[in-house]
């Protein structure tokens, strides 16, 4: 299975499933399906170097007389298999995932945990009887992708004190950058991690906190 891809990012194509391109060496160019949410962050990235964490799977068309494979692109691989828990609630397909998620996996795995079905309403493709199967089905799986997130009644994003990201968390943050990381995802990753380990911490300590040690 293809798990990572390096290269180019190309373009980023709007629709109801955003898309990437990836020119990878060879001059091979990919198209990677996207959540919501990283399209977004990824716009500043077009042109530059870009590493996605990847899954594949089989698309029925004609009502499953053909399949097409679909490759789907993520952040890190923690994002990965939020995206693999949250796409085992009945009735969340990949397609329906991939539009669903207008927030990050922490954000959306928070108001699971907090059971906040009119938090998941706001997501685009998500109901009510789906937030609460949603709850039902993903409660104690999803803990471990909310983190340190603290949801808004209104779905916000994670509440993360701001931090100037200099000093040890800007080395934090170069590091997890030199790893795939987007920096908009880095800098929300070593925030939540400071939250937690302080903010006189060192870069290992920070990194490590990161990665749950």
């Amino acid at each position: 299975m293809l798990t990572r891809i390096s290269g180019k990012l190309e373009s980023i194509s709007s629709g109801a499933v955003p898309t990437a391109t990836v020119v990878m060496p060879g001059d091979l160019g990919v198209e990677v399906l996207l959540p919501a949410y990283l399209a977004q962050s990824l716009e500043p990235s077009i042109g530059q170097r870009v590493t996605l964490h990847t899954m594949v799977y089989l698309e029925a068309h004609g009502q499953g007389t053909s399949f097409i494979p679909r490759m789907v692109g993520f952040p890190s691989v923690a994002d990965r298999a939020f995206f693999e828990v949250f796409t085992t609630a009945k009735g969340v397909g990949n397609k329906k995932a991939l539009k669903a998620m207008t927030e990050p996996p922490a954000t959306i795995a928070a108001a699971i945990v907090t059971k906040d079905i009119k938090a998941l309403t706001k997501l685009p493709e998500i109901g009510k009887r789906l937030a609460e199967t949603m709850v039902a089905q993903l409660s104690g799986k999803v803990e471990s992708f909310a983190g340190d997130a603290i949801m808004t009644p209104a779905m916000g994003s994670a509440i993360v004190e701001p931090r100037a990201m200099g000093g040890a968390a800007g080395e934090a943050v170069a590091a997890l950058i030199a790893l795939g990381e987007t920096r908009g995802e880095a800098e929300r990753k070593v925030g939540l991690a400071m939250n937690r380990v302080g903010a006189d911490s060192g870069v290992d300590e920070i990194v490590s906190a990161v990665f749950g040690g």
